[in-house]
């Protein structure tokens, strides 16, 4: 038995197979009610502005480490704001009441953003840069990069609650922040995008979510001599620097002894 078949590996239909039986007609109806709602619109735009918010963030750590280290450790940074219809899942499949409250008291991930970093410290670095923010406030971490999940997923995860401030006072408004690397989010795309492939036999799921593990071990491994590549590279430009400044300090020592000569 391969180490990869010691695993219990997940079903490529696992995530639609969990969601609660709602038809059509009534998640239409769901839907669209939501998005007539004016507490609903209102919702969604706190949740936007929360976005917002994370963004700015991200991107000023970016932008003052270009000018102090002389390198961009974020790629690029993404959002979204679920769906009605997932929202509507989510509440259901919690028993919980569509409203607003429910949503915002009980919900986490409602607003994400992502953060694709080049390099595996890079995630770390960024990571603490922002719970180290005092207007911040952490409410769940996971590492799914220490710890990946059973498919191979890897990523590191945040559940922050961060103040807005609106005409009628501040609201705190909890965002999901996920941080990874790109041959991570490359991978978890491609993932996602293959779970919800139909008309697959139930033994070609259970060899293509073998097939992804391994792809996602051999990512990762990837990532780690990718950073220590950048490592040496880093050590050697910074011996390089040294020695030229030693070279220097020789040059000036020989100068002035000619000179006092």
């Amino acid at each position: 038995m391969s180490e990869y078949e010691k695993i219990a590996l997940p079903s490529l239909r696992e995530k639609t197979n969990d969601l609660p039986a709602l038809t059509n007609d009534i998640m239409e109806q769901l839907k669209v009610a939501m998005q007539q709602s004016q507490q609903f619109q209102e919702m969604m735009m706190m949740y936007k502005c929360a976005i917002r918010e994370v963004q700015t963030k991200a991107e000023v750590l970016n932008d003052e480490m270009s000018v102090r280290y002389h390198r961009n450790p974020i790629s690029r940074v993404s959002s979204r704001v679920k769906k009605p219809e997932s929202i509507a899942q989510k509440l259901y499949r919690k028993s919980l009441p569509f409203t607003v409250e429910a949503v915002m008291s009980n919900l986490s991930d409602v607003a994400g953003v992502r953060i694709i970093c080049e390099f595996i410290d890079d995630i770390y670095t960024i990571a603490t840069m922002l719970v180290m923010q005092d207007d911040l406030k952490v409410i769940k971490v996971k590492d799914y990069i220490k710890y990946p999940k059973p498919n191979g997923y890897r990523s590191y995860h945040l559940i922050v609650e961060i103040p807005v401030f609106f005409s009628k006072g501040k609201t705190p408004m909890r965002v999901e922040i996920q941080i990874r690397t790109i041959a991570m989010d490359f991978w978890a795309s491609l993932d996602h995008e293959l779970k919800y492939k139909k008309g697959i036999a139930k033994e070609e799921e259970e060899k293509i979510a073998e097939e992804l593990l391994f792809c996602a071990d051999r990512i990762a491994e990837t990532d780690k001599i990718m950073q220590q590549i950048r490592m040496k590279m880093d050590s050697v430009a910074e011996l390089h620097v040294q020695t030229g400044t030693d070279e220097k300090n020789k040059k000036t020592e020989i100068i002035e002894g000619e000179y006092e000569a």
